[in-house]
């Protein structure tokens, strides 16, 4: 049995209940999408071949990408493998860059405007001042939102501005580490009314998309899209091949930079499946 096919919060379920209130699920609805990862690594333990997936949520309507643009410091690498992992499990991610209000270098707008570029929607929102709070209440409505993301970046805390009476736990960044403590320790679905229920998740610290092949990753770019066609090999890894029309894109400057090196950095960590 796969780890996807234990129930995880989101699944629609048949149930029955007793008269002392207990009650048991013999059956788990098809799903209509999900959302996975890589099993975290165990410090010290060794591993052969593709690391176990690990189910997040199912179900979900839109998944919400949260970030920070200080304490902790935005990440685009690690912004990147969130949108690559949500790509690869055909869920549309929207960006939060959260703590607006901590923006003393003025990096937010270069940040949203690059997102933005590259084909995503990007929401700047502060709990501070509850700057974008109620643009963002507006994508809600209707939905089954994920809210996923590093620790310590405001999830809760946006929740809590939302949705003040589910009186989530917040907890400050790490002085010694300058990096979030968990306060979110599972998984859990609001309903803020009938219609529209909230996952909140707790905060990761290593994110790495479950099943994906080097020949598959460039197509969970969406900006490699319009030149993956043209590659001289069908099974261009953009990387070295001649012919390759993505890394010409990148030279004449149609893809940044940054994102490529982020695609080369994911590249580098993809374990091809190993069968006995």
């Amino acid at each position: 049995m796969f780890f996807r096919d234990f129930i995880t919060v989101g699944d629609e379920v048949d149930y029955e209940m007793n008269k002392d209130e207990t009650g048991f699920i013999f059956n788990i609805n098809t799903r209509k999408n999900y959302i996975s990862r890589k099993m975290p690594k165990i410090r010290g333990a060794s591993y052969r071949g593709e690391r176990l997936e690990q189910v997040i949520a199912a179900n979900i309507s839109k998944a919400f990408i949260v970030t920070s643009i200080d304490e902790p410091v935005f990440n685009n690498k690690t912004v990147d493998r969130f949108l690559v992992t949500c790509g690869c499990c055909s869920v549309n991610p929207v960006l939060i860059i959260n703590k607006s209000d901590l923006d003393s270098k003025n990096e937010i707008e270069h940040w949203k405007n690059f997102y933005e570029k590259t084909g995503y929607k990007v929401i700047v929102t502060s709990t501070i001042n509850t700057f974008n709070i109620s643009e963002l209440k507006n994508f809600l409505s209707g939905n089954v939102s994920l809210f996923w993301g590093q620790s310590g970046v405001g999830k809760s805390s946006l929740l809590n501005i939302l949705f003040p009476e589910l009186k989530l736990k917040t907890a400050d960044i790490s002085r010694l580490t300058s990096k979030g403590t968990h306060t979110t320790v599972t998984s859990q679905m609001f309903a803020s009314d009938e219609n529209t229920f909230i996952i909140d998740t707790p905060g990761v610290r290593e994110i790495e998309p479950y099943g994906i092949r080097k020949g598959d990753l460039g197509h969970y770019f969406i900006e490699f899209k319009n030149f993956i066609s043209d590659c001289k090999f069908h099974t261009c890894t953009h990387e070295h091949e001649p012919g390759c029309a993505v890394q010409s894109a990148v030279a004449d400057g149609k893809i940044s930079e940054l994102r490529y090196d982020s695609y080369l950095r994911m590249l580098a960590t993809i374990e091809e499946d190993i069968h006995f």
